[in-house]
């Protein structure tokens, strides 16, 4: 089976390293990788899509460019003495907002997961997540969205720290790509309860229990931490334990309301140096 990952692209830096994160995840499978362009053609999304039509000079400009950028990544990839025979590359040029043409595309092409960038051509050092990602993250939910800081690292992970408090009822469909990543790097999950309780109750149990039988066959190991702050606590575990993942459950109007609202977001993200696997809770 080939997997489908689709690859968005504004051809900054931080979105080329996270193509290359990819085909080194991805490194021993048959994929097909898409590498995505969303263009408009002037400073105003809203201007350009409702006003701007093909055949237009701006409109043409802009696609010409989406093309020549595209074509660009394209040959750098496969003409690399490095290009992996197992990978192949499809370009697409979508004129469209961001979030409506990764949309189209995961739903047409079946992509099972979408890999970005943190950062695009507006860097700025005050957050490693830029609005984009965090948007992506919250609004496409029809597939895993795994966003690569500017500093992460290219390699397999090792541990990858799953935060939870277990009011989750977890389905096994929802946690296949935590699941999958950890098989294929021989990772480990570190599986974070951050708390002040001081007992479980029976609720939690059982969703310990079904979690367990999800992750049977892979190595992992629960932590426990207690505190009032999610944020500064994944920051602090994951650096004290040099871990090179984060993989969140995205519940729809939760998670991005207590940990990645802003500024909360700018606590966690400034501070961790390693990919974040936004899953999502299929009921939403």
């Amino acid at each position: 089976m080939r997997h489908k990952i689709l690859l968005p692209t504004d051809f900054s830096k931080n979105s080329i390293k996270a193509i290359n994160y990819a085909r080194e995840l991805y490194k021993n499978e048959y994929c097909d990788f898409y590498i995505l362009n969303v263009f408009w053609a002037t400073g105003n999304i809203l201007d350009s899509l409702l006003n701007l039509k093909p055949g237009s000079e701006l409109y043409e400009t802009a696609k010409l460019n989406s093309e020549n950028g595209l074509a660009s990544v394209f040959d750098m990839i496969t003409m690399n003495d490095s290009a992996n025979p197992k990978h192949n590359f499809k370009v697409i040029s979508q004129f469209n907002n961001v979030i409506d043409g990764i949309k189209s595309i995961v739903d047409k092409k079946d992509i099972e997961m979408v890999v970005m960038g943190t950062k695009g051509k507006t860097h700025s050092s005050a957050t490693a997540f830029g609005s984009t990602a965090i948007y992506v993250m919250e609004k496409v939910r029809n597939c895993p969205i795994l966003v690569v800081p500017a500093d992460a690292e290219i390699k397999l992970p090792k541990e990858i720290v799953f935060p939870s408090n277990f009011r989750t009822n977890f389905k096994q469909r929802e946690l296949k790509h935590l699941y999958n990543i950890a098989q294929k790097s021989n990772a480990n999950i570190a599986i974070l309860h951050i708390t002040k309780e001081e007992k479980l109750d029976k609720e939690q149990e059982e969703n310990i229990n079904l979690l367990k039988e999800i992750l049977e066959g892979i190595s992992y190991k629960f932590h426990t931490l207690s505190s009032n702050s999610i944020q500064s606590s994944i920051n602090v575990f994951v650096k004290s334990r040099g871990s090179d993942m984060v993989a969140f459950i995205n519940k729809k109007h939760s998670f991005f309301g207590s940990i990645f609202s802003s500024p909360m977001v700018k606590e966690i993200s400034y501070h961790l140096k390693v990919p974040i696997l936004a899953m999502h809770n299929l009921k939403n």
